[in-house]
């Protein structure tokens, strides 16, 4: 009887999801070679909390600022898990890895067409959309951040996290729910005009500031010494 090969099934699925974080890409390039003649030589690019716009680009640079970013940024993204010195514990959660890899590039995406139809002079409201995408990232990094193990490049990396398996646990589960309520807080703050960035950048800035102070404070208590229900082997 033959020996059984391992399943490809992974690896296709991989290749799969970021072939279709590629084609997103390629729809933003497409998008911009498309409605070049009729872009203004300066394009708006950048707006306020109110929606005002604040800044323009020349029309070169803005059509291919975002899908250029985006095209590097999934390059980078593909390259991570091949040279992190722990990139067993990324295939561990590959699935939740790629699958953030396409959300993000849907969300950049998302705003270059919007930026593009309102240069071209639709009624799009960029700032909204950014806040609402905002909001959506967050909720899936909460969801993304539980599955996370041990690694150099993806998750809460502090040098509590990093040293200590139960710390890493611990702290990814605290950052999930912190994560998943700032997503519901900045939904919230869609109907406070002005304001509503202040919903989005506030509460990730209370998050990242918690879950580094609970990441020492687990560390300074002992955790790991307490908690034998190790993850694969951490980032020392």
């Amino acid at each position: 009887m033959p020996s059984e090969s391992p399943p490809a099934t992974p690896r296709l699925s991989t290749r799969l999801r970021f072939g279709v974080a590629a084609l997103l890409v390629a729809v933003g390039a497409a998008a911009s070679l498309a409605v070049a003649p009729d872009l203004p030589a300066r394009m708006v690019t950048r707006w306020n909390a109110a929606g005002e716009p604040t800044g323009t680009l020349p029309r070169t640079f803005g059509m291919w600022l975002v899908p250029g970013l985006a095209a590097g940024l999934l390059g980078l993204f593909a390259l991570l898990p091949r040279i992190d010195p722990l990139g067993e514990n990324i295939a561990a959660f590959r699935v939740h890895y790629d699958r953030f890899v396409v959300v993000f590039t849907a969300f950049l995406i998302a705003l270059h067409l919007a930026v593009l139809a309102v240069n071209l002079g639709y009624a799009v409201d960029v700032t909204t959309l950014a806040l609402a995408g905002g909001a959506a990232l967050f909720y899936y990094v909460g969801t993304l951040l539980p599955h996370v193990e041990p690694n150099w490049f993806v998750g809460i990396r502090t040098p509590w996290t990093l040293s200590d398996d139960a710390v890493w646990k611990r702290t990814h589960a605290l950052g999930a729910r912190l994560f998943k309520l700032s997503a519901l807080i900045a939904v919230a703050g869609l109907f406070a005009g002005e304001y509503a960035v202040y919903f989005l950048v506030g509460p990730a800035l209370a998050t990242a500031a918690a879950t580094v102070a609970y990441s020492y404070v687990l560390y300074a208590r002992g955790v790991g010494e307490e908690d034998d229900d190790a993850a694969p082997r951490t980032a020392k």
